[in-house]
């Protein structure tokens, strides 16, 4: 089926059942494991992911988003070697150390506008929960209280703790969990999927705002902040949109006194085909939140930046006007030196250029996929690709994950969504591979 790894250890053979006896895997129903058997992973070298059995599959998906720069990359490992032999962890609360401080002023330089400050956390959610908090503080601190709602796009997904949750527009997740959510308007879409036949994905954008404007001309006063991920909503499906919403977004919330939160998680860092989403709209949100690749995917680590302003408001002699939040591993020196060894890469290997001569390569390698009579809406976003496939399947999802693992392919559908969001290093002749197995892939389910 694969290729053989000779590297491959065969004490792990049976790492698939003590895995479903011992762990809860997320986002699964572990039932569902029973039929499909879980891939008991070894090891990793730049796209590809090496069983226990010696197999391999292009992680298609970069693991969830978060690789940039292949598994097991030699600038990264180096790095975090050599932070190793230097400080692993110190608590951020009255201590601070060079990878924090370094990275901070680094971040400052790249991100959008003048977002000067960070405010460390270790996954996306808990950068969802800090912008949401800070918002509603300074709010507070402002005098005035009553801003402490939220509004987000229709289809949104912000993560899965409390305050993530009650931002996100999944039916599952709000319906399960709805007695523990704060309530949350979910504004129309600007996702040009939705646009009526012969309107374009700038003018839909356009009549998508002003379903925003007309919300907060009426609720401003009660609503803290706009929460967005900009120009792709995720895991709803990958829907795209024009960039003209997130002009009109910020002109809206300047025009009412709502802050502008813009979740750049997943989307940050090349995903859209510039750094970040929010330079192609030429905006800068009040508050930007960032995850996932951050790090290089390497590990745990998040970042909400935010301007002055705000950061002013919390400055003060009193304790209790003090932003109130913390993390355990806040600022991980680990953390930050692969975040810093990640930034050097874009900086030294030019990956922005890059990347988009080989989008466009994918793109010419793609047509056949694009006209093959079960994809419906393929579109492409920077380094993000997605198309529904036309399939009735109740169990499509789980199908097309096995059907990939036979072409030697790690895909993961967002229900009938089949999407591509490769680590960067990925070559022509790897990406001949994705497009091929992917029309296999279609053939079989």
């Amino acid at each position: 089926m694969a290729d053989s790894d000779p590297g491959f250890n065969p004490s792990l053979k049976h790492l698939q059942q003590r895995s479903l006896q011992a762990v809860w895997h997320p986002c699964t129903q572990m039932k569902q494991h029973e039929q499909y058997p879980l891939v008991p992973v070894a090891r990793g070298q730049g796209v590809w992911l090496y069983d226990t059995d010696g197999n391999r599959y292009l992680d298609a998906i970069s693991s969830w988003w978060v690789n940039l720069f292949g598994h097991a990359n030699p600038a990264i490992n180096a790095a975090i070697r050599d932070q190793l032999e230097k400080i692993e962890h110190v608590m951020l609360a009255g201590f601070t150390h060079e990878p924090v401080v370094t990275l901070s002023e680094r971040l400052k330089r790249i991100a959008p506008g003048s977002l000067g400050h960070c405010f460390y956390a270790s996954d996306g959610a808990s950068a969802t929960e800090i912008a949401l908090k800070m918002s509603f503080h300074y709010w507070l601190l402002c005098g005035k209280p009553r801003k402490n709602r939220f509004v987000s796009l229709e289809n949104d997904y912000h993560g899965e703790t409390l305050g993530a949750l009650s931002v996100t527009d999944v039916a599952i997740f709000k319906e399960t969990y709805a007695p523990l959510l704060r309530p949350c308007t979910h504004v129309p879409t600007p996702d040009w999927r939705y646009a009526e036949s012969g309107e374009s994905a700038h003018d839909y954008a356009l009549r998508a705002a002003v379903a925003l404007e007309n919300h907060l001309a009426k609720h401003h006063d009660e609503t803290a902040a706009l929460i967005l991920e900009p120009l792709v909503q995720g895991a709803t499906g990958m829907g795209m949109y024009h960039p003209v919403y997130l002009q009109r977004a910020r002109e809206i919330c300047d025009r009412y006194q709502v802050h502008l939160i813009a979740d750049e998680i997943a989307v940050g860092f090349g995903r859209t085909g510039t750094l970040f989403a929010c330079n192609q709209a030429a905006i800068a949100p009040d508050f930007l939140c960032l995850a996932k690749g951050l790090s290089g995917g390497y590990l745990p680590l998040s970042a909400v930046m935010t301007a002055d302003t705000v950061y002013q408001a919390f400055y003060d002699d009193s304790t209790a006007r003090a932003f109130l939040h913390s993390h355990s591993h806040t600022g991980n020196a680990l953390a930050c030196r692969a975040a810093l060894a990640t930034l050097d890469i874009f900086e030294q290997d030019q990956v922005i250029a890059a990347n988009q001569k080989k989008a466009a390569y994918l793109n010419a390698r793609a047509a056949a996929l694009a006209s093959h009579p079960k994809v419906r809406n393929f579109r492409n976003c920077g380094m993000i690709w997605a198309f529904e496939a036309d399939s009735n399947e109740p169990d499509f999802a789980a199908k097309c994950f096995q059907a990939g693992l036979q072409q030697q392919l790690i895909l993961r559908p967002l229900g009938n969504t089949i999407y591509f969001m490769p680590p960067y290093v990925i070559t022509e002749a790897e990406i001949d591979h994705l497009i091929d197995g992917s029309l296999r892939v279609l053939d079989a389910i």
